[in-house]
């Protein structure tokens, strides 16, 4: 969705001076939107002690952010070994470290094992390659044809994803960990991605609680927390409708309250969100350098999608683009906005805006999320470099701008 009003009225007055400071292209993160997005899930949904969000690193990797989450009381998901090294840079504690990988080499187990971080494991197989059973350890389940409501293709529909264990393996998985040694036990799940109906993400919670009271019986275990994964979905169009994050708290209330009745104890609430806090606290300023007329009308802005923001052009995505001090759409025509890639991706495509002249600024939104996170280097184009907006009003740089020395700082000369 178009920012925030409260970012919004915070950035205009800034914006020239921003520009006219650190030039352009950008990326700006809003420190006080993140630390609001942070408010709202604590107040609503990580409401009892234990409760945590750990945040998803690959939602965006800038150790300004991973330290923010920190500093307010939330843990970190990592899915690669470079990740897990990010969240020791940034001072994550062990127990605040969640690693969910999939595919995992042995050399990632050994290096989550080292940390001490909590580990979410993706498939029965990965039992046997431990070094050691951890005291705690956790599967991602995988319902299959069991649940499929509210899947996109982000991740795909359950039957047909590459993650978590089988329904008809799940208890051997957690019968073969206890025998195994391990003592303490988590579950995880997460089928969907950018999931908006509160209703549906209430099932979710309700689903895997409902296999967490069954395998406790069946085997015996208590399950320290349930994690219920990411999926808390941002309005990207103008007009859709927010996550109503204050119903869906009431929502898991009720879920655990029944839970607690049917089976004597309350497990923890874990989650990995990272869309909701970081996508629609971001933006990209960039400057558009050329109006061209071909068979279609084009915008040209002064970077790359793929280094930038990738997923308009890998899926494609919607982002929503405004122009700068120009609102008046009774002069407001139909172009394609583009990068200099040269392939044939747009940024934007039948998209009316005001008329568009050469050095207006053309802000991106929604990208702190999925954005540098997915870059590439394709054509050489470099990534931007990464602004934040901090609470106080005051602007710093958190990432420069990839140079040609980034771009060839692996290859060897023969």
């Amino acid at each position: 969705m178009p920012m925030s009003k409260s970012f919004e009225e915070r950035l205009t007055p800034l914006l020239p001076g921003i520009v006219a400071q650190f030039g352009s292209p950008f990326h700006l993160y809003d420190e006080q939107g993140m630390l609001d997005a942070i408010g709202t899930l604590k107040n609503n949904l990580f409401v009892v002690e234990g409760d945590r969000n750990f945040y998803a690193v690959k939602a965006n990797p800038n150790l300004a952010i991973l330290r923010l989450m920190l500093a307010n009381g939330f843990g970190l998901d990592c899915s690669s070994p470079f990740e897990l090294s990010l969240a020791q840079r940034a001072g994550a504690p062990p127990e605040r470290v969640m690693f969910s990988s999939n595919d995992t080499s042995r050399e990632s187990l050994r290096l989550a094992l080292e940390y001490g971080c909590i580990l979410n494991l993706d498939d029965v197989t990965l039992i046997e390659k431990l070094p050691k059973m951890p005291e705690l350890i956790s599967f991602r389940y995988n319902p299959g044809e069991l649940r499929q409501e509210g899947t996109n293709s982000i991740i795909g529909d359950p039957p047909n994803q590459k993650f978590g264990v089988r329904r008809d393996q799940i208890s051997d998985a957690y019968r073969m960990a206890r025998d195994s040694g391990a003592t303490r036990f988590g579950i995880h799940t997460m089928y969907a991605s950018n999931q908006r109906d509160a209703s549906n993400l209430a099932g979710t919670l309700e689903m895997v609680l409902e296999l967490a009271g069954a395998l406790g019986k069946e085997l015996g275990i208590r399950f320290e927390f349930v994690n219920v994964g990411g999926g808390l979905g941002i309005p990207y169009r103008p007009g859709e409708e927010p996550l109503d994050v204050v119903h869906l708290g009431k929502e898991y209330a009720r879920l655990f309250a029944a839970f607690e009745t049917e089976n004597g104890y309350r497990p923890k609430l874990y989650a990995e969100s990272g869309r909701y806090l970081a996508g629609p606290h971001g933006i990209i300023v960039g400057t558009v350098i050329n109006v061209m007329d071909k068979y279609r009308k084009f915008v040209g802005v002064d970077f790359s999608e793929l280094a930038n923001i990738p997923r308009a052009a890998i899926y494609p995505a919607y982002h929503h683009l405004t122009v700068f001090g120009k609102d008046d759409m009774s002069t407001g025509e139909t172009v394609d906005v583009a990068g200099p890639l040269c392939e044939n991706f747009r940024l934007a495509k039948d998209r009316v805006l005001p008329h568009v002249e050469e050095g207006d600024l053309i802000i991106v939104h929604d990208t702190g999320a999925h954005g540098v996170a997915m870059a590439s280097q394709y054509n050489g184009w470099p990534q931007a470099q990464q602004l934040l907006l901090c609470a106080d009003g005051s602007v710093r740089v958190v990432a420069r701008a990839t140079s040609f020395e980034d771009y060839i700082r692996t290859q060897i000369e023969c």
